[in-house]
């Protein structure tokens, strides 16, 4: 009898974790850098090969880093959202474009805009990698000190940014570094 209830104690077990995991938001994927430096990198810029951007640049404020390309579909559908909030000047935005065409990539730009601050350039996706990027878009949000405080998986909807990404921002800004 006991040779029967071992293998249903299994399955058991395993059905649980299965049930649990389906459960579970994929866009919800945890971060290892939330509340630790943001990872050290120097690219140049998209738009000038002579100026490199790095982690140092994204001390001091608030910011967000938005890892976008111009073959990604979603980075299509969040930008509008990126250029109101650019414009808004409620935090610096800094892209990293990743794993893309440098030519390309200012075409793109220069045709929907650009809400960046300044734009490294991530052509192999190395730094990508360093950021524990699984896809495009996914955006980080940095506080004064460089601590990563929150990642954005998929394209930040409007929802999105007034109920998650404006409040903690909001906050980050109302401490002082």
């Amino acid at each position: 009898m006991v040779r029967y209830l071992i293998p249903l104690g299994v399955f058991i077990v395993l059905a649980a974790f299965l049930y649990r995991g389906l459960s579970l938001d994929p866009k919800e994927v945890p971060s290892p850098l939330i509340g630790k430096p943001a990872p050290a990198f120097q690219l140049s810029e998209l738009e000038d090969v002579s100026v490199t951007i790095g982690n140092k640049d994204l001390l001091g404020k608030v910011s967000l880093l938005n890892v976008w390309a111009t073959w990604c579909v979603s980075c299509r559908a969040e930008h509008e959202v990126l250029m109101r909030l650019a414009e808004s000047g409620e935090v610096d935005i800094y892209g990293l474009n990743y794993k893309d065409g440098r030519p390309e990539a200012l075409r793109w730009l220069k045709m929907f805009g650009n809400p960046y601050v300044a734009n490294a350039f991530d052509a192999d996706g190395r730094v990508g990698i360093d950021w524990g990027v699984y896809g495009t878009p996914e955006t980080f949000l940095i506080d004064q000190n460089g601590i990563v405080r929150y990642k954005h998986v998929g394209p930040i909807s409007e929802e999105a940014l007034s109920s998650v990404l404006l409040p903690k921002i909001r906050e980050l800004k109302s401490q002082r570094g």
